[in-house]
């Protein structure tokens, strides 16, 4: 399922950083606590007012900004 919609940006909050639906939290302080190596139930327990469909939004956001274009310029 698509949980996007999680996923919101705001210039005024976090100056207009991706974050979790509307919360002071960006996507990328989740990634870097994932990448970090900590569990997504960890993750929950630290930050209590998210969701597991959060983590996956966070996922899903990464996952579909990593996946651009490459344009060869000669």
């Amino acid at each position: 399922m698509n949980e996007l919609h999680r996923i919101t940006i705001d210039p005024e909050i976090c100056g207009g950083r991706p974050c979790i639906r509307g919360l002071r939290i960006r996507v990328k302080d989740v990634l870097d606590l994932l990448a970090a190596g900590a569990s997504r139930e960890e993750v929950l327990e630290d930050y209590p007012y998210l969701e597991p469909e959060d983590i996956v939004a966070v996922l899903q956001y990464a996952a579909r900004q990593s996946d651009h274009r490459v344009l060869m310029v000669a």
